[in-house]
């Protein structure tokens, strides 16, 4: 048995009022990914799962176990709940192998027990160099790695992953991330402690996909998108997601053609299964899939969006340039527009370098896109919530 949780929480604050309203169920030994933006409610449902926040109404049940729920509501410490932050939060005084060991000792093992147990650990997360060294010693990697095996050696049900990699620079992140991967996911016939459920709250979509069964977006304290990490990703249905996923999104009412925008503008492309005519969707299409010509003449060819835009940023990408198109000018006192289409603001194109010299490409620079309506597709798209966020990640 895994983790179910149904989480009601209000909050008041100067700016009006936070309501966070989630229901979340993850089996056992999986991995749930929390996506939003910030101000959704994601720290706020860790806080509430490890007994740290008292939500409004609550049924948290984990492993059959009941942590919140009518006349109940388990302290911290009697929850079985592992938390790891982008601090690792070590105990300065203590060395490696006492502050892995602390867990196994605050559930009553005894000193030579619980060393036991911290150095399996320290040797599962690559660390056991590092045993007799004081916190202070350590570099941001390694300490990270000693709260993972902090972490896991109090043999948690649920363990709560805030932001875990947020703190670490670009040639760390990935070993650590690929460490997290081993231990929480051993591969079949190794020996390995049976791995916790596990939450997740990230903004990084590497850490959502090398990690995460599952992904659940949150918008205003309110589940928009759910659903299997590959999928969700693939095919976004909100602004933040699909920011996450590095897709291009554009919203309006599905039409038999395609997508219809709130200024009336056809975005040609293939409706999803699941799309229903004149509700609200999305169109969806990779950087890749958008081309870039001068203004002038209109690119001919297969059945194919083309719309006016502006440069807004050039950024490198790796091999490629990642162009970011500029909102749109209006002129003065009227709404007309005289640069780009309503809809292509904030789209992204991906060039080579060569491209964008050969177009002579900066910013402010008039451009005309053109995407297949075949690399478009359309989904609907979750209700609008315009409640107002509170601030909390």
């Amino acid at each position: 048995m895994g983790l179910t949780a149904e989480i009601e929480l209000t909050r008041r604050h100067a700016g009006g009022e936070f309501r966070l309203s989630v229901a979340l169920a993850v089996p056992a030994g999986g991995v749930l990914a929390i996506l939003g933006p910030n101000g959704a409610g994601k720290s706020t449902v860790l806080g509430c799962l490890a007994g740290l926040l008292a939500p409004d109404r609550a049924e948290i049940a984990l492993g059959g176990r009941v942590l919140d729920g009518p006349g109940v509501r388990l302290p911290p410490e009697a929850r079985g709940v592992g938390l790891l932050a982008q601090d690792p939060l070590l105990f300065p005084h203590l060395s490696v192998l006492d502050n892995v060991a602390f867990g196994p000792r605050s559930r009553g093992a005894g000193r030579a027990a619980a060393s036991a147990v911290a150095r399996r650990w320290l040797a599962e997360v690559d660390a056991a160099a590092f045993a007799d060294r004081r916190p202070a010693q350590l570099s941001g990697g390694q300490a990270q790695r000693v709260a993972i095996a902090r972490a896991l050696a109090g043999d948690p049900g649920l363990l709560l992953l805030d932001e875990p990699l947020a703190a670490l620079d670009a040639h760390t992140a990935p070993a650590v991330r690929g460490l997290l991967r081993r231990v929480l996911r051993p591969s079949p016939g190794r020996a390995a402690p049976a791995p916790p459920v596990v939450v997740l709250v990230t903004h990084d979509p590497l850490d959502a996909l090398a990690l995460a069964d599952e992904v659940l977006v949150l918008n205003a304290g309110k589940v928009v998108e759910r659903g299997p990490t590959r999928e969700v990703l693939a095919a976004p249905r909100t602004p933040f997601t699909a920011r996450v996923a590095g897709l291009n999104l554009v919203p309006g009412t599905a039409v038999a053609e395609g997508l219809r925008t709130g200024r009336g503008e056809l975005v040609r492309g293939l409706l999803a299964e699941d799309a229903v005519l004149g509700e609200p969707a999305v169109a969806v299409f990779a950087p890749a899939a958008v081309a870039v010509y001068p203004p002038d003449p209109v690119p001919a060819g297969s059945p194919r969006n083309t719309a006016p835009a502006v440069v807004g940023a050039l950024e490198p990408q790796g091999s490629l340039v990642r162009l970011h198109c500029a909102g749109t000018t209006e002129r003065a006192g009227t709404e007309e527009r005289v640069d780009g289409a309503e809809w292509t603001a904030g789209l992204t194109a991906d060039l080579t370098s060569a491209a964008v010299a050969e177009l002579a490409l900066e910013p402010g620079r008039q451009i005309r896109l053109a995407i297949k309506a075949t690399m478009v597709t359309v989904h609907p798209a979750p209700a609008e919530d315009t409640r107002p966020a509170d601030g909390d990640g």
